[in-house]
């Protein structure tokens, strides 16, 4: 018996929902390739069984590697790993007022070495949502402006 257009279909909706259970974000795309071959043989009946697992392979190798090579660089990545004094001149939002010789916080749209969120210092008072502009790294702790 040779599966239905139907069978492929039910196993792409179950290998996405399983990517649900499992977010790895892998299923979705063989998930995707069954949906595609379920359509193919909704077009095209009568399609051998080898010649619907090569499509499917086919098409979720397709997919997943338009994943990688193309849509994910594009996503918003971390800046581990690089030097510290690459970020002198980042403007960050201050969450935690900062006071001279007081402690505050500050906030970055794109992670700096993993972290969205630094301890920082200042010569001078800056209120918690003001923009800032990093002068300087000291360890683990960052020197700031206004901006």
């Amino acid at each position: 018996m040779e599966p239905l257009w139907w069978h492929w279909v039910v196993l792409g909706i179950v290998l996405m929902l399983l990517e649900l259970a499992l977010p790895a974000f892998f299923l979705i795309w063989f998930g995707l390739g069954a949906v595609v071959v379920g359509v193919v043989l909704l077009i095209v009946p009568g399609l051998p069984f080898a010649y619907q697992v090569l499509a499917w392979t086919a098409f979720s190798t397709v997919f997943v590697w338009l994943w990688f090579k193309v849509f994910k660089p594009g996503i918003h990545k971390t800046r581990v790993g690089l030097s510290r004094g690459q970020f002198i001149g980042e403007i960050g939002l201050v969450t935690k007022d900062i006071r001279p010789y007081e402690m505050g916080q500050i906030r970055f749209q794109k992670p700096i070495l993993g972290d969205d969120v630094w301890d920082s210092i200042a010569d001078e008072d800056i209120k918690a949502g003001e923009r800032v502009k990093v002068l300087a790294v000291e360890g683990n702790i960052l020197k700031v402006g206004r901006v």
